[in-house]
């Protein structure tokens, strides 16, 4: 007579517990960074987004000798950018937790403090660029400042807290 072996394949319930915790313990320490890069990169994409913008309008106004009027809505967290002609209309509304902190230069209260009410700005053809700034930050605290050189008329990006830092050391 011949024994029936019965090979047992599978896993345990226990097995495919420990496989689950261990999954879920690594997506939960991941997550945050995860979760920080994306919300640095909606930021930085914000900031290239209303860079952009500017870029097009003071090109609009200095090739086609156009005005261009540059308004910003920080409660709405909208930027626009038109041609009084009508014939050039761009809009960009940030969305992903960034929002329009400070429009530059922000004006002053008597009190003190910083109001951020709507603002707009008209581009001249062969007229100096205004000095317009945006401070824009995310949910998390994080900032980015994107700012017009009113001598080159190109606009930049930078890091508010970065230059802090290294101003400090």
């Amino acid at each position: 007579m011949t024994e029936a072996r019965h090979s047992e394949r599978g896993i345990t319930l226990i097995e495919m517990m420990i496989v689950t915790l261990l999954i879920a313990l690594m997506a939960g320490i991941s997550f945050p960074a995860v979760s920080a890069g994306l919300e640095s990169m909606r930021l930085n994409s914000a900031a290239r987004g209303i860079s952009s913008l500017l870029n097009a309008g003071m090109n609009r106004a200095e090739r086609r000798e156009e005005v261009v009027e540059f308004l910003v809505a920080p409660a709405e967290n909208k930027v626009r950018a038109r041609s009084l002609s009508g014939a050039f209309d761009r809009q960009l509304t940030l969305s992903g937790g960034v929002t329009i902190a400070v429009v530059l230069p922000a004006p002053i209260e008597p009190d003190g403090s910083v109001p951020n009410p709507p603002r707009d700005f008209i581009l001249y053809p062969g007229g100096a660029t205004p000095a317009i700034g945006f401070l824009l930050k995310n949910r998390r605290g994080d900032e980015r400042q994107v700012q017009v050189d009113p001598i080159t008329g190109v606009p930049a990006i930078s890091n508010p807290k970065a230059q802090t830092a290294e101003d400090s050391q």
